[in-house]
């Protein structure tokens, strides 16, 4: 079991923040908060402005309406798939992050998506109180997300997901609550997209907000112990800054605020106090992530990234350069990106690799 204690540890460190881990920030299923798609991997991890392909399952839901608006151009479908190998510098083999989004647009419907997101945790093993073996055990996460996004004007859009989780730590139990350590629970992501169409603007921008993993907590043990899901608010920008038809460059920033509450003594919020009142009371500001990228693009031939995202030192001091690029030719969309962190080599998210395959039909 120790190794899986381990790796849980660094991803609620690596997705959360260290100094609020028993306060603001500490939540279950933190592999949600892990950024899928290697072109917003490139970006400083921001994108929800620019959701403008299949990941907008995850970046964006409302993003899915506007991706089919001319036929002579737009192709109906779309499916993405992501692998990394994840926190690189622990070198366990067996501790990797899948994501798989789709879009289809269907007639009369309008568009609709889904997603699988997967962490494999590996293969642990199970030991009794004098560290004696008695066996091993697989460890891994899912979450599987369908949605549905439509526009309520010519320039606006929403989108909804409804989203399945499920946590299989273990298939042991753990203790003495004779409970093994699988847990499984329903949630909502909600999106809103708009590009006004004021003369300044030139119809170069975009502003996006996303709430996602809101939802019930999840119970590995009883209903008194259960834990919030990392439910987040998510909010960007999204500009063009050049656009001649040949060379387009643009500029994206996205803040996010963990909307989780949980107390020294274990106790949290519900999802509902936490989002809407207790999350915000204390008004700190420090709270929030930034990230900063741009995008320069060639055509429709090849992309050029790179991105910043910084956290405040009194809420977990994540702060990394980003890098990346793509190639499209035909169907097909082919997109890397690299992740640096120059403070701290050993950092777990420093070296961090993403390969994106997207094909769109």
């Amino acid at each position: 079991m120790r190794k899986i204690t381990i790796l849980l540890g660094i991803l609620l460190m690596s997705s959360l923040g260290v100094s609020n881990l028993f306060a603001q920030g500490e939540a279950a299923v933190p592999f949600l908060l892990i950024a899928p798609g290697a072109r917003n991997g490139g970006m400083g991890e921001a994108g929800v402005a620019l959701a403008n392909d299949a990941n907008a399952v995850y970046w964006n839901p409302a993003g899915l309406a506007f991706q089919y608006d001319d036929p002579e151009r737009d192709k109906k479908n779309e499916i993405s798939l992501m692998h990394s190998k994840w926190l690189p510098q622990f070198n366990f083999s067996d501790l990797f992050y899948e994501f798989m989004a789709a879009r289809f647009y269907i007639e009369g419907i309008g568009m609709v998506g889904g997603s699988f997101t997967f962490l494999n945790l590996g293969k642990n093993v199970w030991t009794d109180e004098n560290g004696n073996e008695l066996g091993t055990f697989d460890s891994n996460e899912f979450a599987i997300a369908l949605s549905y996004s439509t526009k309520i004007q010519e320039n606006m859009g929403i989108g909804v997901n409804l989203k399945y989780i499920r946590s299989n730590l273990s298939n042991v139990s753990v203790g003495s609550e004779n409970r093994d350590g699988r847990a499984h629970t329903l949630a909502v992501d909600i999106g809103y997209l708009w590009k006004p169409a004021y003369d300044i603007f030139n119809n170069r921008f975009s502003f996006g907000a996303n709430l996602s993993n809101f939802g019930p907590k999840i119970t590995y043990i009883d209903q008194a112990q259960a834990d919030p899901l990392p439910t987040n608010l998510r909010l960007g920008i999204a500009y063009d800054v050049i656009d001649d038809g040949f060379n387009k460059l643009t500029f994206v920033y996205d803040t996010n605020r963990l909307l989780v509450v949980k107390d020294t003594s274990g106790t949290s919020d519900n999802v509902f106090k936490a989002v809407f009142y207790s999350a915000w009371a204390e008004g700190d500001l420090a709270a929030f992530t930034h990230s900063l990228g741009l995008e320069y693009r060639y055509g429709t031939l090849i992309a050029l990234r790179t991105g910043y995202f910084y956290e405040d030192p009194s809420h977990g001091a994540r702060k990394f350069f980003t890098f990346g690029a793509g190639l499209e030719y035909s169907i097909f969309g082919i997109d890397f990106s690299y992740l640096y962190t120059w403070e701290d080599e050993d950092h777990p998210l420093s070296d961090t690799v993403r390969f994106s395959l997207a094909v769109k039909f």
